[in-house]
């Protein structure tokens, strides 16, 4: 993984300092929250309903296992002893004391982390593939052009103030695991016939009030143009983007007014006059350093009778088989294994992580997986090379953290924002409902029927929780001081989990209650399960097949007034 030169590591210590003696200043009353807020932002320091909230940067998802002890201490230290990992694959404390936080960023510091451009109307944390270098179908590893937009953009002067925040992210795969349809910028990397390493570019894509898929506008930038080209994106948007209102400003409205042809014809133009700037040109050298940080590790060579899963997937242990099945993943050096982590449990919501589960993990990294492991957009973590012979032990010692249940990819494996818990933005509560969800499907051997599902809650129309390419989307939405919710069928983030292209949700009717929306989650997986073709048809493709009819039966009877009336 990336390590910080003398110049990473003097920019994060400054600004640490920087924050220490501007909350000084708040907390003498020298300066207003007012005043006070637009310098906490640049540092992801948000203040939401009950506290202050800190949002820490990981860089397309990778922690070494030292990242990951040291924000075990901080959540014990300067927390309550648990943290909330993201969609955008970062960290949260929701609980941090203003006066602690210049501690907190001194400490990420000293192992080469922060909380810099986590908020902001700026480039926020680049996303990837969280199975980057390990992928069985991966053509080019992402990961060293995610480092090189990083700190590319990272205080970027044109781009400090851009009319809303902006958000990239990458995959190098043959299946998109990293969501690049609902990203302000979606980038592909590939190889074109002459073997040349080239980019594939979506730009527009996004969810909250208005949802959108994202345009294709270029099926090949050169390896030499990705700064020039990303460049001439967000140029064209920072200069012809709306800033008269903010729910207008998204870059995915630009596309969508100029239209995609227009729109990329700006950015060609664009791209025409700063191509050849010094800067910005991507030579050959550049790449192979940043590419020399991400070399894999030095594997061991096994045997045939370590190299599969299947004699693991196929054997008597019956809680080890259906884990395997489920939550371990084919790797491309024979012998062994993508791990996941499964973040959804009984015992906290979704995405949430205790202190001293973060130090078990960071054992496991080192004793399994060459000290490193990837957060997923999906709120999980990966432990990303661990030797097939090993994973009954994994198992074991994942069963006492309670990371071991086997529902990756699974109607329970939810992303959930955290809703009105603690958010000032949200309408309705999202964690409680994933509970109850969780609690309703506990019986494994009925989720493993059911197969690949995708479920996502957002407690309010902002789409934290990613609700409009859940395969079900549930919205919170407020109903006269009521907390309801939306049922949304049909989304999906792309190939991967759920399978199929790309698609945004629907509202299928009228929203239900807190009381309700559970019973309405599951008739919808059973009206699944009783009306797929075959048992291996998934949740997505039958209804793109059969579309909203039979869930809406389900769930609002014969009566097609009835179905069409939706809470506002």
């Amino acid at each position: 993984m990336y390590q910080y030169d003398e110049y990473d590591r003097r920019t994060v210590e400054q600004r640490a300092r920087q924050l220490r003696d501007q909350v000084e200043r708040r907390v003498r009353g020298e300066l207003s929250e007012e005043e006070f807020r637009p310098l906490r932002l640049q540092n992801g320091l948000y203040l939401q309903l009950h506290a202050y909230m800190l949002r820490i940067a990981i860089p397309y998802g990778l922690l070494s296992s030292v990242q990951l002890r040291k924000l075990a201490f901080v959540t014990r230290r300067f927390d309550r002893g648990y943290a909330h990992f993201t969609t955008r694959q970062n960290l949260q404390l929701n609980w941090p004391r203003l006066e602690d936080v210049p501690s907190i960023l001194d400490e990420l510091a000293a192992v080469e982390m922060h909380a810099i451009q986590t908020s902001g109307n700026c480039i926020r944390n680049i996303t990837a593939d969280p199975f980057a270098g390990v992928a069985k179908d991966e053509d080019v590893d992402p990961r060293p052009y995610c480092e090189i937009l990083r700190q590319w953009s990272t205080f970027h002067p044109e781009f400090a103030h851009l009319p809303r925040k902006f958000k990239l992210a990458l995959t190098g795969a043959t299946n998109d695991r990293a969501a690049i349809a609902v990203h302000d910028i979606g980038i592909r990397a590939l190889r074109n016939d002459a073997g040349e390493i080239g980019f594939e570019y979506f730009v527009g894509g996004g969810q909250g009030r208005t949802p959108q898929l994202a345009e294709r506008i270029s099926p090949f930038v050169r390896e030499r143009d990705l700064l020039s080209y990303t460049e001439a994106v967000l140029r064209v948007y920072n200069l012809d983007g709306r800033r008269d209102n903010k729910y207008k400003a998204r870059i995915k409205i630009l596309v969508k007014e100029l239209g995609a042809p227009e729109f990329t014809r700006r950015v060609e133009e664009e791209h025409a006059k700063i191509k050849d700037d010094e800067g910005l040109v991507l030579d050959a050298r550049e790449v192979a350093r940043m590419t020399a940080y991400f070399e894999p590790p030095r594997y061991e060579a096994f045997t045939n009778g370590h190299t599969s899963l299947d004699g693991l997937r196929l054997g008597k242990d019956r809680p080890l088989a259906r884990w395997v099945t489920g939550n371990v993943i084919a790797h491309r050096a024979p012998g062994y294994a993508i791990v996941q982590l499964s973040l959804k449990s009984k015992d906290l919501p979704p995405g949430d992580v205790t202190a001293d589960q973060m130090d078990a993990v960071a054992e496991l990294a080192d004793r399994y997986s060459f000290g490193r492991l990837v957060v997923t957009h999906r709120q999980n973590l990966v432990l990303t090379d661990v030797p097939i012979r090993d994973l009954p032990a994994v198992h074991a010692a994942l069963q006492a953290q309670g990371f071991a249940t086997p529902n990756v990819g699974t109607v329970t494996d939810m992303i959930a924002c955290p809703g009105l818990d603690y958010c000032d933005l949200a309408n309705a509560r999202s964690i409680p409902i994933a509970d109850q969800i969780t609690k309703r499907f506990d019986d494994l051997d009925f989720v493993f029927d059911v197969g690949p599902l995708t479920l996502n809650i957002s407690g309010c129309i902002n789409a934290c929780g990613h609700h409009h390419v859940g395969n079900i989307g549930i919205l919170g939405i407020d109903k006269m001081g009521e907390e309801f919710y939306q049922v949304m069928l049909g989304g999906s983030a792309g190939a991967g989990v759920g399978g199929g292209d790309a698609s945004l949700a629907k509202i299928l009717g009228r929203a239900f209650s807190a009381d309700e929306i559970v019973d309405a989650v599951e008739k919808v997986v059973r009206t699944y399960v009783d009306v797929r073709n075959e048992a291996d048809e998934t949740f997505i493709e039958t209804y793109r097949r059969l579309g909203p009819d039979p869930f809406k039966e389900a769930l609002y009877g014969a009566h097609p007034a009835a179905s069409q009336r939706t809470a506002l």
